[in-house]
């Protein structure tokens, strides 16, 4: 497991990766990043700029997925996907940047079980 962020999310990235993935937080621009993720079978994010980039180099996405924005035309295109997260939550279609409902309905009752199912499902589908 490889686990990608930002320069300021470090102590996250390595709190992810644990003792059996590898850190690579803030050591990946677009170029290198592109490359991590065409070299993946799944990858797992949220709907951020690696969904759309594993997309683009042809890697099937499970997104962790907030419906501030519609799926169906903001979700990851032309490759297989799985998107987790309640589309139905109040913050639908709400454009909201921060989470505008106290505790995150969208996402909070999504579980590690949930995507682990949908990463077996996706690499079942290859």
């Amino acid at each position: 497991m490889l686990v990608t962020g930002g320069p300021d999310e470090r102590d996250l990235t390595a709190y992810v990766a644990g003792e059996h993935g590898t850190d690579l937080g803030g050591r990946t621009e677009a170029p290198e990043l592109s490359g991590v993720l065409a070299g993946a079978a799944v990858v797992v994010t949220g709907n951020t700029a690696p969904a759309h980039l594993a997309a683009a180099v042809g890697t099937p996405v499970v997104s962790l997925f907030a419906p501030v924005v519609p799926a169906e035309r903001w979700r990851p295109y032309g490759v297989p996907y799985v998107l987790l997260g309640d589309q139905d939550a109040p913050c639908a279609d709400s454009r909201a940047r921060d989470c505008p409902v106290p505790g995150h309905p969208c996402l909070n009752t999504v579980t590690a079980t949930d995507v682990a199912a949908a990463v077996e499902k996706l690499l079942g589908e290859a």
